[in-house]
């Protein structure tokens, strides 16, 4: 990046997210820059004084068009000089790594974003490297799908290559099934994997990184699989794993050995791995070069301090002149617990503990984070609340959306 100040960040932002990211950038006194969806305008509250300009891209669901985005930051870059590109959202990787790419700026490449992006294209390079992960095929080739399904016994987990999270995945159960969704795909075919299903906790770890190495982390685990909350409902929880513990220690090191081989260096990543209900193996499942979302960075603060989001900024304004280096943490432990309400809006007065350090303000929605130095507090405090907002609020999926087994 140009030495010449202030920095210049082009931030982008197809979903409103990343507020704090701004904030730290602007106090950071970088020049911040946003580049957000037309629809979005006038219905966003983003953080006032920490943004110079906002630019608009007229979108559909929150998608650009590629081509238009890239004239339109080429055009921009004429008279403003950009230093980094920074994508605060998921959907937004590919498109920054073309710009950075276009505009010759340092970041994650097109191959390296790809590897963030692409479900299929990010498994076979960690199996390449040696690191374990469910036995997987793309659907690509019907006979490479066919000799799957006979070598590896069902279920196995239908998944979308380019979306993120829960969206779009589905459980499927017999080859009948399969070739029958598959059926319908037409050229959409491509773009999906089909995956062994591994029973087991599901854990991830959040990092942030700096000149290739990890200089911040810490895991926790989830209550029920994001996939299993997201189809069928209910609340959904994640909890900071006990530190020192054998499971901490060995996911800490799954971690380094991913984003090695994903070739990760700088930025804020997230990487969800599933331990083996059968055999205490743990498998990798995704990593996103980015903060995670659904709140987690929350969790992360209340446990350690540090907001990812701020310390994400802090390394994007960094230099080799000026390194970027962790302040100071804490070693508390939390827990997030998140549902839908069947109220517009839940009450939650009775849950008032003073380890409730916050509450989500959200029509339809139950969510608080739980934090203390007392690990066995927590989880003590987390399964009764768990219990009772599945009692007093938790909305069911209407039978339609239901899995079907």
């Amino acid at each position: 990046m140009s030495d010449r100040q202030p920095l210049t960040l082009l931030c982008l932002a197809s979903y409103e997210k990343g507020h704090a990211f701004l904030q730290e950038a602007k106090k950071q006194g970088a020049h911040v820059l946003l580049l957000t969806s037309l629809s979005l305008r006038g219905k966003a509250r983003w953080p006032a004084g920490a943004i110079d300009e906002t630019f608009y891209m007229p979108d559909v669901d929150n998608v650009w068009n590629r081509e238009d985005t890239l004239k339109s930051i080429a055009h921009l870059a004429r008279e403003t000089r950009i230093d980094g590109i920074v994508a605060l959202d998921e959907f937004d990787q590919e498109i920054a790594a073309t710009l950075r790419a276009h505009l010759c700026l340092p970041g994650l490449d097109e191959t390296t974003a790809r590897r963030f992006r692409d479900k299929l294209y990010m498994r076979n390079t960690a199996h390449l490297a040696g690191i374990r992960v469910p036995e997987f095929v793309g659907l690509l080739n019907n006979a490479s799908v066919g000799e799957f399904v006979q070598r590896v016994p069902p279920p196995w987990v239908l998944k979308p290559r380019l979306m993120a999270g829960a969206i779009g995945i589905k459980k499927i159960y017999s080859p009948d099934e399969l070739w029958s969704v598959v059926n319908t795909m037409g050229d959409q075919q491509s773009f999906f994997l089909l995956e062994q299903y591994v029973p087991g906790n599901v854990c991830h770890v959040d990092c942030i990184l700096w000149d290739g190495k990890i200089v911040f982390k810490i895991a926790s685990a989830y209550g029920r699989p994001p996939m299993d909350v997201s189809h069928g409902g209910g609340v959904f929880t994640t909890s900071i794993l006990p530190r020192g513990s054998d499971l901490e220690q060995e996911l800490i090191e799954e971690n380094a050995r991913v984003l090695t081989a994903l070739h990760h260096v700088r930025g804020a990543s997230h990487t969800e791995f599933i331990v083996s209900r059968e055999t205490g193996e743990i498998y990798f499942l995704e990593s996103a070069a980015r903060v995670g979302g659904a709140h987690i960075a929350d969790l992360v603060e209340a446990a350690s301090g540090l907001n990812l989001w701020a310390e994400w900024a802090r390394v994007e304004t960094s230099s080799a002149e000026s390194p970027y280096s962790v302040g100071a943490t804490k070693d508390h432990y939390a827990a997030l617990i998140v549902s839908l309400s069947k109220q517009e809006h839940p009450d939650l007065s009775a849950y008032n503990d003073p380890e409730v350090i916050w509450r989500m303000d959200e029509m339809h929605h139950v969510g608080m984070i739980l934090a203390s130095p007392d690990h066995d507090r927590i989880a003590a405090l987390r399964d009764d609340y768990l219990k009772r907002v599945a009692e007093e609020f938790s909305a069911v999926l209407p039978p339609a959306e239901r899995p079907t087994h």
